[in-house]
């Protein structure tokens, strides 16, 4: 039976871990060859042979996404290695400052938000997008949140600034290059079971009730139901759809 990627060459930013991990190792399982990119070498590498367990083929590059010259190279290593690109997953991003007031967020940290989410994910489109073009097709899913349509006082101003500028960032490319075939779409999740929550908004029995309580289905979320929804909207079964923002998040929305 033929793989949902076979033959597919996918790019996954920030895939040292958590949710980057799940969705490299799943593309692996459904034969893409997956170039999986992050700033830590040994998780990075760990990723990779998770995926060749799998089954799959990946490759480890050392990137940091505050780095433009860092972006272009992993995006051409693609082409490199594997021949081309066909999907890509724009996971790669971080919290900055929580629970800090608007006039108290340190312009530092500021800058390095939107270094990382937002112009790092625009030159990960940017180049990602020319190769591509010379496909003549490809599949975009950025990572969004929750916060990419909802502000708190509690996450900080510059990660739900920077999520919202994805949904534009994620529009804009649908609809300048939907008649070049390629289709560009964001995943919003709720919170998810990763090594990460489980170190912060999971880390003892009174934060997993409030965190499970955000959420009507009265759960929070597994990786692989972020996963699930990024591979279909890079196979050909999501064919008709692109510039949607799509919410992972048990509800969380409605509240």
């Amino acid at each position: 039976m033929r793989k949902r990627f076979e033959s597919k060459v996918t790019l996954v930013t920030g895939g040292t871990s958590g949710l980057g991990r799940d969705a490299a190792v799943a593309f692996a399982k459904e034969g893409a060859a997956v170039v999986v990119t992050g700033r830590r070498i040994k998780e990075g590498e760990e990723t990779v042979e998770m995926a060749k367990k799998a089954g799959g083929i990946a490759t480890f590059i050392q990137a940091d996404l505050s780095n433009p010259g860092d972006i272009e190279t992993v995006v051409r290593a693609c082409t490199k290695i594997y021949g081309g690109l066909d999907c890509a997953f724009n996971n790669a991003g971080i919290d900055g400052t929580i629970r800090t007031p608007l006039i108290e967020y340190s312009l530092e940290v500021w800058n390095r938000v939107m270094a990382v989410n937002l112009t790092g994910m625009f030159l990960c489109m940017k180049y990602e997008i020319a190769e591509m073009l010379k496909r003549g097709s490809g599949s975009i899913v950025n990572m969004g949140a929750v916060a990419s349509q909802k502000a708190s006082p509690v996450i900080g101003v510059a990660y739900i600034a920077s999520k919202h500028g994805v949904v534009g960032l994620t529009q804009t490319g649908a609809i300048e290059y939907a008649e070049k075939g390629i289709r560009v779409n964001a995943v919003c999740p709720g919170i998810i079971r990763t090594p990460l929550s489980d170190r912060t908004l999971l880390s003892n029995e009174e934060m997993r009730k409030r965190a499970q309580s955000l959420h009507p289905i009265g759960r929070v979320g597994e990786p692989e139901e972020v996963s699930n929804l990024v591979l279909w909207l890079c196979s050909d079964e999501a064919s008709f759809v692109t510039g949607a923002i799509i919410p992972v998040d048990g509800g969380f929305l409605l509240r």
